[in-house]
């Protein structure tokens, strides 16, 4: 139960980015929603059971704040300016496919199924991809940037696997508060208003919230029952950005990006069980 709530909160919130950053600029939004998830773990920490961190847990939790925090303004982006119902999938694949081209490298071998779903998530990444005349005339896919949001959010998770279960939170704490200071730094480097409208400044506030929930949920879950299928259920949350899409704003995909759509869901199934 948790886990299949942590993946609807996830939906929820990248669907809640990319209404606001269709409308202002990515770098205040991301901002607002990142120092919204860490006023809200910081407030969540004090009611769990205590923790004991180490160096090594902050540190790795440091790291998992500056790939996040990039991923989600590109996944902001993306989300802005392509089809929400292609940029998910497409996100989703590639963020997970990372971890498995890792274990790789390292002297692992997935299972059939892992490998399955790498070339049904490659097959269902061009099928997202391709267009009518009328679509890309309104909008395009976005796929460029969900792509490298994907590679940044699969380093996300690389990095914040690391740390210990002892640790409870504390990692999740140093990510926000590293990639809060991330973009605190671009926006005043690059001289960038906060300013914005009190309504879009609320939703930017809560698809913060909403993700930390998510995250808090996601690794309750995992210390509480088995990983494999945690993993599966958490990383189902396109399946939530699109129903939202397609509720909220109407969009509509032809049939080829039908097919490629529930194949990336496919894919992130096959992908996370082969590789686990």
């Amino acid at each position: 139960m948790l886990a299949t709530l942590s993946a609807v909160f996830y939906g929820a919130a990248d669907f809640t980015g990319g209404i606001v950053t269709r409308r202002v600029a990515a770098i205040p939004v991301v901002l607002f929603s990142q120092a919204s998830g860490l006023v809200l773990v910081g407030l969540i920490l004090p009611l769990l059971p205590a923790a004991a961190p180490r160096a090594a847990d902050l540190w790795w939790g440091a790291a998992a704040g500056l790939t996040g925090g990039v991923g989600v303004g590109l996944l902001y982006y993306a989300l802005a300016n392509g089809t929400m119902s292609v940029v998910a999938p497409t996100t989703a694949v590639a963020a997970v496919t990372i971890p498995v081209v890792t274990s790789i490298a390292l002297g692992e071998r997935p299972g059939w199924l892992a490998v399955a779903g790498i070339l049904l998530g490659i097959a269902a990444i061009a099928l997202v991809s391709r267009q009518t005349k009328t679509q890309a005339e309104v909008r395009s896919s976005g796929l460029g940037p969900a792509l490298a949001s994907g590679v940044a959010i699969g380093l996300f998770l690389l990095t914040l696997a690391q740390t210990r279960p002892a640790s409870g939170l504390w990692p999740l704490f140093m990510a926000r508060l590293t990639s809060v200071t991330l973009f605190g730094v671009v926006a005043t480097a690059q001289r960038r208003s906060l300013r914005m409208p009190v309504r879009l400044a609320a939703l930017a506030v809560v698809g913060g919230a909403i993700d930390m929930l998510a995250n808090t949920l996601y690794m309750l879950a995992a210390q509480l029952g088995p990983l494999s299928p945690v993993v599966t259920l958490s990383s189902l949350y396109p399946a939530s950005t699109v129903l939202l899409a397609r509720a909220v704003l109407g969009e509509r995909l032809n049939a080829w990006q039908t097919v490629g759509v529930i194949g990336a869901l496919v894919a992130v199934v096959l992908i996370v069980r082969g590789g686990s």
